[in-house]
């Protein structure tokens, strides 16, 4: 019985010290969600302009005749770039993107493209090595906290590899550019999205533009020239944006694992709590019981010598 004792009081130590790291990580995710959503929407305004911007060259012009607007004859490979977070205890963040990516590797195949993987987080990274899975380059370190610079190295490592595949350069280029990350769409939902980056999907439509009319610009000295120099920081943007949203998004989600981790923690020590309760309980009747029988014995002695 006291061995049974030590067993549940060792056991609702280990709980007790696994629920203080569990609730200081979700105190540290609340604390850092709140910069996180603030640095998302400093950047949606620039990102923003930066699509109209593109949209307003390419509307404007009727003869613009640009390998970033034009779908390829015969794609046979397409760059996936995979956002995941370095850092664990996010619940299914990281799982959801991946199950999202590996999707999108069987639709590319279906259509008879070869995907080339392109993974930014450890945890991508980790579990493509596991499965022995060629990526084409990785990058890791600032999925909690992204920086401009390093979207912008993501962006020209990809934009290489498109002008590669446009020059037919075999085995290197591509001829497309997807992009696998986490939506934030709010505190509670958090979801995968699978967006092409490049070539830009044009839509002709009569209707007005959600944001108003696009602005009315004078080329010089060309659209094409234009295009040049907007494409590589649209698409560092597209980019930036997408690793910010996805590190909102991620603690988003390990803030709430982090509390589900805590209120379960918290309900098994009341389960183990009550099991201690219980054990000490039946050993002090035991032991009431052996001195009840102790004394018992004495007094049947005493009375037999008499």
């Amino acid at each position: 019985m006291g061995a049974q004792l030590r067993l549940v009081r060792r056991r609702i130590s280990s709980v007790q010290s696994i629920a203080k790291i569990t609730r200081a990580q979700e105190l540290i995710a609340s604390s850092r969600i709140v910069r996180a959503q603030q640095q998302m929407r400093a950047a949606e305004p620039y990102a923003r302009e930066l699509t109209r911007a593109v949209e307003a060259v390419i509307s404007r012009s009727t003869t613009i005749n640009h390998p970033f607007t034009e779908e390829p004859e015969n794609p046979s490979r397409a760059a996936v770039l995979i956002l995941t977070s370095d850092q664990g205890f996010a619940g299914a963040f990281n799982a959801n993107v991946l199950r999202e990516s590996a999707r999108l590797r069987q639709l590319l195949r279906d259509r008879g493209i070869e995907p080339v993987l392109y993974v930014a987080g450890r945890k991508g990274i980790a579990w493509h090595r596991f499965r022995e899975l060629d990526v084409a380059e990785s990058w890791s370190g600032f999925s909690a906290a992204p920086r401009y610079r390093d979207a912008q190295q993501i962006a020209t490592t990809l934009i290489e590899a498109f002008n590669a595949g446009q020059d037919g350069a075999e085995g290197d280029g591509v001829d497309e550019i997807h992009l696998v990350s986490t939506e934030f769409v709010s505190m509670l939902t958090q979801r995968p999205a699978v967006r092409r980056i490049l070539p830009l999907q044009i839509e002709e439509t009569e209707e007005e533009h959600p944001s108003g009319p696009l602005p009315q610009y004078e080329f010089e000295p060309g659209p094409a020239e234009v295009l040049d120099a907007l494409m590589p920081q649209y698409v560092a943007s597209r980019i930036f944006y997408a690793m910010l949203e996805a590190a909102a998004a991620e603690l988003a989600s390990r803030r709430r694992a982090m509390k589900a981790a805590t209120d379960n923690a918290g309900d098994l020590l009341e389960t183990l709590t009550r099991q201690a309760n219980n054990a000490r309980q039946a050993e002090i009747t035991q032991e009431i019981s052996e001195i009840v029988g102790g004394a018992n014995a004495l007094a049947d002695a005493s009375t037999t010598s008499e």
